[in-house]
């Protein structure tokens, strides 16, 4: 409503990381990635461009994650950074601080870590009483 208008979410995927499967090393990625397999290492999705991430329930993240859309129902051990938003479904399980602008978080989702705001470029709104008193 105030303030900078998100970005929409990579609405396709473009790329699968099939359940059996093991990648050891970082994975750069632009539009959308789902992880059904395991990675060792980091994954940043491409800084211009509206990125998803999702992380299914048979999946396993060890490493650094930044994209701009998050979606985890699996295991991450890592910090996590989600420049837009950021959704904890029911089997998600982070280790790690985790640093979102738009959280959704589900019963039964775990974090061991903190939960740190970034407000990106959002601007704070001053409320006034109707007789021109400040209410902040």
């Amino acid at each position: 409503m105030f303030g900078k208008k998100p970005n929409k979410p990579q609405n396709r995927i473009d790329s699968l990381i099939g359940a059996g499967t093991r990648i050891e090393g970082n994975i750069s990625f632009a539009g959308g990635l789902r992880v059904d397999g395991e990675i060792v290492g980091n994954v940043t999705a491409a800084a211009d461009q509206p990125s998803t991430l999702v992380v299914s329930d048979r999946a396993r993240i060890e490493g650094e994650i930044n994209v701009s859309h998050l979606v985890v129902n699996g295991t991450i051990n890592g910090p996590v950074y989600a420049t837009e938003s950021l959704e904890l479904q029911a089997n998600s399980r982070v280790r790690g601080d985790i640093h979102y602008t738009n959280l959704e978080m589900h019963l039964g989702a775990i974090v061991d870590g903190r939960l740190v705001h970034s407000a990106g470029e959002s601007k704070a709104v001053e409320l006034k009483l109707a007789a021109g008193k400040s209410v902040i």
